[in-house]
This record gives structure tokens, C-alpha cells and sequence, in this order.
């Protein structure tokens, strides 16, 4: 069972809905490290329609940064457990916590095919957006079965859209599509995805083949690159892009994680 140490307690004056959920985070006074030792986290933007519960974060953000966590027994042993991200914004203020649900059995056997579902969760551990990533094969060909993808719901349950692999024998390509299966934004890879030394850039591209972001693999060191699959990523797109595609190019990013950088 997954560990949640990085969560705060629920104080018991938390504005809460009638289902329990927290809805108004508390308001961070610096970034980084308090006073006390403690992670600040982000305040939660206010008055935001047609936005969905948790999503807020997303208005007031260009930039994401996400840190995997280093398993020891994962790197002790090699033997494959689930993975968690930290996900802060430019202050180093955290906005969200990631983690994956799948069992022990198919994470070892299966590896990067697995199938598996990521809850990404706030402050307070009120799940705001969800990934569902079904069993594909892990074989160099074009059939459906064998093309990645990922289904994101905001919040759990209510499907915003999906991001796909798309066949190519070149760069690597990807496609984001809304809640009625029409590509939106589409995603392009280098010729060679896994570099060493440097940073490895997949561009985010609008329907008129625009570049308007990015989702960046930070070199990490050769060390944690040799010896773990803990990985550094960053986020940018436009502050005004719609919340839901923010959220979908997020969502991108576990993804292209576990098809190129699963080791």
C-alpha cells in the first residue's frame, strides 16, 4: 500500500462539500520549505466557471515540473514497484501527487505494457484527475492493439478526452483527443527519444501544426539514469489554453513516461 507521507492532516475547519471533498485549499504563504520544514502548496485559484473541481490549479499555470520518486527496493532489487510523481509549479510550490494503481504481478511481468491507472490527487488526497492506460503489446508494429493510450477523466468517472499513439516509423507521434474522439492537439517526438547527456524535447503542437509547448525529459545525471527509472519532466503551454487541455498534455506526459523511459 502506498505510503502517504507527504500529505498534510485534514484540519478539522477544511471547507468541505457534502461528500466530504475538501474544496478551498489552504493558502501558501511562500514556496519551498516553510518556516516549520513543511512543503508549501499552491493556493487554489478562486472563481473559476466551468472549470472542473481540482482543475483550478491549472488556470493560473504555464509551467509544470514533475519529479519521480526513487523506490529503493526498486533499486536495490530491480523489483518493479508502483510509481509515484511530485508535481510543483515554477516556485516549488506542489500542485499535485501522482501515483499509479497496478498489481505486483503485472508490473514485473508485463513491464512497460502493463496496464495500470494513475490517480492524480491534491493537498488533501481528493483525487482530480484520473488515468486509465489498458494492456497494450509492446511489439514494433501498427495494429490497434498495439498503439498506447491513455483515457483521462476530470474529475473521476466524467471523461475529458484521451491522448493516442499514433503509427510511425519516425518520430514518435501522439494525439490528443477531446470527449468526442476529435484530435485536438497533436504531440511529436525527436527521431531519438532517449538521449544522453541533454534534455529530450517533445513538441506540442496545435491543429494548424503550430508549436504552442512543450513536455521536456530533463537529463537527470548518469547515475540515477543508469541505475533507476526516477525521471525529471517539465510542462509548458499557453496560461490561456483551455483548463482540459492542460490537463490532457499533463496527462501526455505519464504516458510518453512509460512507453520511452520505462526501464
Amino acid at each position: 500500500m502506498m505510503q502517504m507521507s507527504e500529505y498534510k492532516v485534514l484540519p478539522q475547519n477544511a471547507p468541505q462539500d457534502e461528500n466530504g471533498a475538501v474544496v478551498l485549499q489552504p493558502q501558501a504563504a511562500n514556496a519551498g520549505i516553510n518556516a516549520n520544514g513543511a512543503e508549501n502548496w499552491m493556493s487554489i485559484p478562486v472563481g473559476m466557471p466551468n472549470c472542473p473541481q481540482g482543475l483550478e490549479y491549472l488556470t493560473a499555470l504555464d509551467q509544470l515540473l514533475v519529479s519521480q520518486k526513487i523506490e529503493k527496493l526498486e533499486l536495490l532489487t530491480g523489483f518493479e514497484t508502483k510509481n509515484r510523481f511530485k508535481v510543483k509549479n515554477s516556485l516549488g510550490q506542489n500542485v499535485y501527487f501522482a501515483f499509479e494503481e497496478s498489481d505486483c504481478c503485472t508490473r514485473n511481468m508485463l513491464g512497460r505494457s502493463r496496464p495500470f491507472e494513475m490517480k492524480i490527487l491534491d493537498n488533501f488526497q481528493n483525487e482530480v484527475l484520473h488515468l486509465y492506460r489498458p494492456f497494450k503489446c509492446d511489439l514494433l508494429c501498427c495494429f490497434p492493439s498495439c498503439m498506447n493510450a491513455v483515457e483521462v477523466s476530470a474529475p473521476p468517472g466524467q471523461v475529458i478526452g484521451s491522448v493516442e499513439q499514433v503509427c510511425t516509423f519516425m518520430r514518435p507521434k501522439f494525439n490528443i483527443k477531446n470527449t468526442f474522439g476529435d484530435t485536438v492537439l497533436q504531440i511529436e517526438g525527436p527521431l531519438c527519444p532517449c538521449k544522453c547527456f541533454s534534455d529530450t524535447n517533445f513538441k506540442v503542437l496545435s491543429a494548424n501544426n503550430e508549436e504552442i509547448g512543450k513536455i521536456s525529459k530533463q537529463w537527470s545525471g548518469l547515475g540515477r539514469e543508469l541505475f533507476t527509472d526516477a525521471d525529471y519532466f517539465s510542462i509548458t503551454f499557453p496560461l490561456n489554453l483551455d483548463v482540459r487541455m492542460k490537463a490532457l498534455i499533463f496527462a501526455a506526459l505519464f504516458l510518453i513516461d512509460v512507453v520511452y523511459y520505462e526501464q
